[in-house]
């Protein structure tokens, strides 16, 4: 533990460097001013920190310059060198002046002439308190560690989550919602409307011709031409309620809440239009020599109560009935 000696009489610190290591205390160091002692210990420097040192022992009367109160203050209030305890060797003991040296930040003080039992305690004293407020300073730097890798922990843990969630929920080709998410909120949707008598409309897409623009194009065009289609599909469905999902294959399903039949037919109308507007070249196509849709549309009244089952199986055979019918076209589902 390094010790730091400040006194200007030399015969002084010869007596308290013989104390000390007849303690054991090896590393002592010393300085004839207290200007000098700040030198030592780096105050006023910046990013200057008194790693390494233990303890000052700090005479107050010194003849030249600052006096030991002053520079006991310029120490504490050092940020590199605040956490250094500073003790106070003195023969002035009026009141006054020790009350000076205790608001400067000085933990103790130890009279001259020196006494050797006196002096050790004192400092034994003062670095096992010095040893103790590292050791928790040291604790507390470790649990502030801890704790920002665990909130970095948690934030990558909430993030892996959140990616776990959207890929349970989305179809990773076409980024849309994937069928199980369809489910859930067609489930919900038609329990909605049940409950508040609204209308629920849904939506049955599926790509015409597909398989042969796969056997044309091969099958990563075909990803891309689904991709495509996904997004064109989107556009058409402005409001956060709704919701787009692949439902298979090259299927899509539109869920449209508080929407009669007629909105949806409009709906539906757009979207084979948004298709067509992709103008993606489909050369083995029945239909047409771009890439085009088939779009069934069925709606839950009150007056026709279907549940989310029932309503899908109505928005598919409406969309059978438009493939039947030539394709590229949009059918209702009719009671």
């Amino acid at each position: 533990m390094s010790i730091l000696i400040v006194d200007d009489t030399k015969s002084v610190r010869a007596l308290i460097e013989f104390y000390l290591r007849s303690d054991g205390h090896q590393a002592l160091h010393h300085a004839e001013s207290a200007a000098q002692a700040l030198e030592l210990l780096g105050v006023g420097v910046p990013g200057a920190a008194a790693n390494g040192w233990d303890l000052v022992l700090m005479d107050i009367v010194m003849p030249a310059g600052i006096d030991g109160i002053e520079a006991c203050r310029r120490i504490k209030a050092d940020p590199g060198c605040g956490h250094l305890p500073v003790i106070m060797v003195t023969s002035d003991l009026a009141e006054a002046t020790l009350e000076a040296a205790f608001a400067a930040g000085a933990m103790d003080f130890i009279e001259k002439p020196l006494r050797r039992v006196e002096l050790l305690a004192r400092v034994r004293s003062a670095l096992r308190l010095k040893a103790e407020t590292d050791t928790r300073a040291q604790r507390e730097r470790e649990l502030l560690v801890m704790t920002r890798t665990l909130e970095e922990t948690n934030r990558k843990l909430n993030l892996s989550n959140e990616l776990l969630l959207r890929m349970s929920v989305t179809d990773p080709l076409t980024g849309v919602a994937n069928r199980r998410s369809l489910e859930d909120i067609l489930v919900r949707e038609t329990a909605r409307a049940r409950r508040s008598a609204a209308p629920l409309s849904l939506v049955m897409a599926d790509i015409d011709c597909f398989k042969q623009y796969n056997d044309t194009y091969g099958h990563l065009a075909g990803d891309a031409c689904l991709g495509a289609v996904a997004a064109a599909l989107g556009t058409t469905l402005r409001r956060s309620c709704d919701l787009l999902a692949r439902y298979g294959g090259e299927e899509f399903a539109a869920v449209i809440p508080d929407t009669d039949l007629d909105g949806a037919l409009r709906v539906a109308q757009m979207m084979r239009e948004a298709v067509r507007g992709l103008g993606l070249p489909h050369a083995s196509s029945q239909v047409a020599d771009v890439v085009t849709a088939s779009f069934g549309v069925a709606t839950r009244t009150p007056d026709n109560a279907l549940d989310a089952r029932a309503l899908v199986a109505a928005a598919d055979r409406a969309l059978y009935a438009a493939k039947s019918a030539g394709r590229d076209r949009v059918a209702a589902h009719q009671d």
